[in-house]
């Protein structure tokens, strides 16, 4: 069976940096997951990517030994149980404000005791590359499951949510924090309030044992992120990348 080497280095305490793939079609997610990204997280809420299509991506990169994580649109049963069941080895759920919002993604996405997600499918086995039964039995080991706080309210209830038994990361969502801070949305600031909410989610992810993560536009903040604390790095997007390296090339002295 396939393990999940994302989940295990961060709870070894390590940082593992990976990125988003926006851009609707699996050969995106094949082609990045040739990188040494760890990770790659097929956007489902701010994309027109479709579950087809990310099932197909979730079985690319699988298959070339990275792990595929999926951003679903909004915390529901329904949308956790869909991408797991098609093979995503981890979920990232918006919006998580509150204590009954993080008790809602670890129902729906652990098994029996740990939570009440139902059982059935293959997909999901096969791209641990295991059986069922296996699946079933190991999967509470493997999924990764990680929540955003990306709102004032959230940083406020950062330690009722991060304190629920089955998280094992939660994930800042810098531009939301910022719009909901009463600022301009970007990836990095200097505003006091922004630094303060940073500082206070990072705090509280070490006294609960769980991997703070963040997303960052470029290779140097990852850096300076790492070594702040943070471990679960998402640097960009195949959207981002496309777009810098198409604005760098047409920087021509004609």
């Amino acid at each position: 069976m396939i393990k999940n080497n994302v989940r295990a280095k961060l709870q070894r305490g390590e940082t593992s940096v990976g990125t988003w793939v926006t851009i609707p079609d699996p050969m995106v997610a094949g082609m990045l997951s040739r990188t040494p990204f760890d990770w790659l997280t097929i956007e489902l809420e701010h994309s027109p990517t479709t579950m087809e299509t990310a099932a197909l991506s979730f079985a690319l990169i699988a298959a070339r030994g990275k792990v595929p994580l999926a951003r679903i649109p909004i915390n529901s049963v329904e949308n956790i149980k869909r991408v797991l069941d098609t093979g995503a080895f981890g979920v990232v759920v918006p919006m998580v404000n509150t204590r009954s919002d993080a008790e809602a993604v670890v129902m729906a996405a652990r098994y029996a005791p740990e939570g009440a997600r139902s059982i059935g499918g293959l997909f999901h086995a096969h791209n641990f590359a295991t059986d069922p039964a296996t699946y079933y039995a190991t999967a509470n080991d493997q999924i990764l499951v990680v929540v955003m706080i990306e709102t004032a309210q959230a940083v406020t209830n950062v330690d009722d949510i991060l304190s629920v038994p089955g998280i094992d990361a939660c994930f800042i969502g810098p531009n939301d924090l910022h719009k909901s801070l009463g600022l301009t949305p970007v990836f990095e600031s200097d505003h006091p309030a922004f630094l303060r909410s940073v500082d206070l989610v990072l705090a509280a992810a070490k006294r609960h044992k769980v991997a703070a993560g963040i997303h960052v536009g470029d290779p140097e903040a990852a850096g300076r992120r790492s070594a702040q604390g943070f471990q679960l790095i998402a640097v960009a997007s195949d959207a981002g990348f496309l777009m810098g390296a198409a604005n760098a090339a047409t920087q021509i002295d004609l």
